[in-house]
């Protein structure tokens, strides 16, 4: 596919955006706001400033680039950074994470890929650098960027089998959207390999930013709060779930033959406009279900009959960590690739995963080994093993260690990333 090819398809295909962003805005008000700078529109530009800016596409990207912006803030005290992203929950993540930062962090949404949008998106912020994180590669901002002479980072990078073959679908699209990146700053040697292999030049190895996200003090508090009020009971925490996964494990549960005295199943799903969805596969099977949302203010305790602790907020991943006794990472048991384990190894937390875990092969592969989280072979394994566990105290402690040292030897990508991005920040 050409590039011409590619923007006359964004032109055909806009009107159908825009109503799946009116659809989704009924369900998520957030879809509904900024519209304009979708589009690439907005308002009287202010003075001018040294801009840095980072695309984190939702929440995730958003959370992992944390410890990058205040590097960033620290190495460059006269910058201001715009941070892009293309959800609401990943703007509103932002907002909470960055609000220190003042009016040096600005955020938009990164308008659709055409020439015409991305170009009053440059001439707006005037950016030194376009740094994207993780896995974003959009062909028109590319080469606007090249156009305007500004360098394209792809950093934090990680690229699987499955992503490499559909990148190689669109045949020179991609390729040469690749070779136009200036740097990429790879997660592992096998993701830098990958990258190579669609042309990229300039490609170091740096692990991954996300072992030196700093737990925030204020989330240990949340969480000491949050395991207060569901008493002396242990606590199975089901991260990051996915659709498909909540039906799974609330079948599994049903069907155990025995399990720990008052077993608290603590489950938040990936998205949040999947919350209500999961509160009623709950109650269909007949489980006492307590919402997040119910516990808001003093007061409030989990009841001891509650079988499951539905974790309906934004923002609080490190305090549900802090408030469980051991934790699946959702995206395992169906082939969804996996989401993020670094978070609970770093609270020290044994960690459970499923058999998808391409996205984060390496880190999970190398947490196994370590002895900081176990596989489970579908979801009824995974119930055996975290009842096993939530009645083993020694070999939850064993396990917590392992964590810890294994996200403490892993940390230093972001000092390594911002010494590569110097070269390119003028």
């Amino acid at each position: 596919m050409s590039r011409t090819t590619y923007s006359l398809l964004w032109w055909i295909a806009l009107p159908l955006v825009l109503a799946r962003l009116l659809w989704r805005g009924l369900r998520e008000p957030g879809y509904r706001a900024h519209w304009g700078e979708r589009l690439g529109f907005y308002g009287e530009r202010g003075a001018g400033w040294h801009t840095i800016w980072i695309h984190a596409v939702s929440v995730g990207e958003t959370r992992a680039c944390e410890p990058l912006v205040d590097a960033l803030m620290l190495a460059y005290p006269h910058s201001r950074i715009v941070l892009t992203h293309m959800t609401p929950t990943g703007r509103a993540a932002g907002r909470d994470l960055f609000a220190r930062h003042g009016e040096r962090l600005v955020q938009s949404y990164l308008p659709y890929d055409t020439r015409s949008m991305v170009r009053r998106f440059m001439k707006y912020f005037t950016p030194r650098i376009c740094i994207l994180m993780e896995t974003e590669v959009w062909p028109n901002l590319i080469a606007v960027c090249g156009e305007r002479g500004v360098a394209v980072a792809l950093v934090n990078a990680r690229l699987s089998e499955r992503s490499l073959r559909r990148a190689g679908r669109f045949g020179d699209l991609m390729t040469d959207a690749a070779r136009a990146i200036s740097l990429v700053a790879a997660q592992t040697e096998a993701d830098a390999e990958r990258v190579r292999s669609l042309g990229v030049s300039h490609v170091a190895v740096t692990g991954s930013i996300k072992f030196d996200v700093v737990v925030p003090q204020a989330a240990m508090t949340v969480g000491a709060a949050l395991r207060a009020r569901t008493g002396a009971r242990p606590v199975l925490l089901c991260a990051s779930t996915r659709d498909g996964e909540e039906a799974l494990i609330l079948d599994a549960y049903q069907r155990l033959a025995s399990k720990p005295a008052g077993m608290l199943l603590l489950i938040v799903p990936r998205h949040p406009q999947r919350f209500d969805d999961v509160a009623r596969l709950v109650q269909s099977r007949g489980l006492t279900l307590a919402r997040r949302s119910q516990l808001a203010g003093p007061g409030p305790q989990v009841e001891a009959n509650v079988d499951v602790l539905l974790g309906d907020s934004m923002g609080e991943m490190f305090a549900y960590y802090a408030a469980c006794d051991c934790a699946f990472i959702g995206g395992s048991l169906l082939p969804l690739g996996g989401q993020n384990l670094i978070e609970a190894c770093a609270l020290g937390k044994p960690v459970l995963i499923g058999k998808h875990t391409f996205n984060f092969a390496q880190a999970s592969d190398e947490a196994v080994a370590a002895g900081a989280a176990w596989r489970a072979r579908d979801a009824g394994h995974m119930l055996q093993l975290a009842c096993a566990l939530l009645q083993d105290a020694p070999e939850r402690a064993r396990m917590g260690q392992c964590a810890s040292a294994f996200a403490g030897r892993h940390r230093g990508a972001t000092a390594r990333t911002v010494e590569l991005l110097r070269r390119l920040i003028y």
